[in-house]
């Protein structure tokens, strides 16, 4: 029993034409594929040499795997980093139930040696202010819900789940509308770059799934050509 890749008897060789074994050849790969599979198709070990893949540029390969999509995986990663940072804000937020928001804040703007007087903190006051109980509930919730699902989408993008690329993108593009909304009627520089980083994201996204598409369309092609070479 074999555990990788060995190089084709002179049997596997002989079954491919001079021609077909030019490097660059169109039909090169595909008929020393088919030869090298007759050979191994004698021993059950040589799992490697099955899976065999033929690179882009004609010569043949051993990894089984495409290579990871990174930058899917990287994606994943700041969701669930985001999702970390909302679960904290949302059981902050819980802490603060049945206190004095107020107070917290002014506490929290003195020990930041931040200036009481100024006009941002006294807006800021008077917002907490009216926050009830029953509103710091719904907040929280809805930190907790946006939490899941970035965890949700986070955690499909690292296992790189084609469901999770059409989740996260249906999801970040009905974002968006609101997202720029919010830019018009108050625009700061925060709100632009998150805007910013989501357009790319939807970008990519729906680049990657426009390209997988393609590619199931284009294996019904490839499939009868392979029995072609096998028959």
């Amino acid at each position: 029993m074999c555990t990788q890749m060995e190089p084709p008897t002179a049997a596997a060789r002989s079954l491919v034409s001079p021609a077909s074994r030019i490097p660059g050849n169109a039909n090169a790969c595909p008929l020393l594929l088919v030869a090298m599979r007759r050979q191994y198709a004698r021993r059950p070990g040589c799992i490697i040499g099955l899976n065999a893949r033929l690179a882009n540029n004609g010569a043949l390969t051993t990894r089984s795997h495409p290579d990871r999509n990174r930058w899917l995986i990287a994606i994943g990663v700041l969701k669930l980093l985001k999702a970390v940072l909302f679960v904290s804000m949302g059981f902050g937020v819980i802490r603060l139930l049945h206190k004095d928001i107020a107070d917290v804040l002014l506490r929290t703007v003195t020990a930041l040696r931040f200036d009481p007087e100024n006009r941002i903190v006294n807006v800021l006051l008077e917002k907490s202010a009216l926050l009830s109980p029953h509103r710091l509930k719904e907040i929280s919730f809805a930190i907790f819900l946006y939490a899941a699902l970035d965890i949700i989408e986070g955690t499909g993008l690292v296992l790189e789940k084609v469901w999770a690329e059409y989740f996260t993108l249906i999801l970040t593009g009905s974002f968006l509308p609101w997202e720029l909304y919010e830019i018009i009627r108050h625009v700061t520089v925060l709100k632009i770059v998150l805007t910013l980083l989501n357009v790319l994201v939807f970008i990519y996204l729906a680049h990657v799934v426009n390209e997988k598409v393609r590619a199931r369309q284009q294996a019904p092609e490839r499939v009868l050509i392979k029995k072609d070479f096998g028959s």
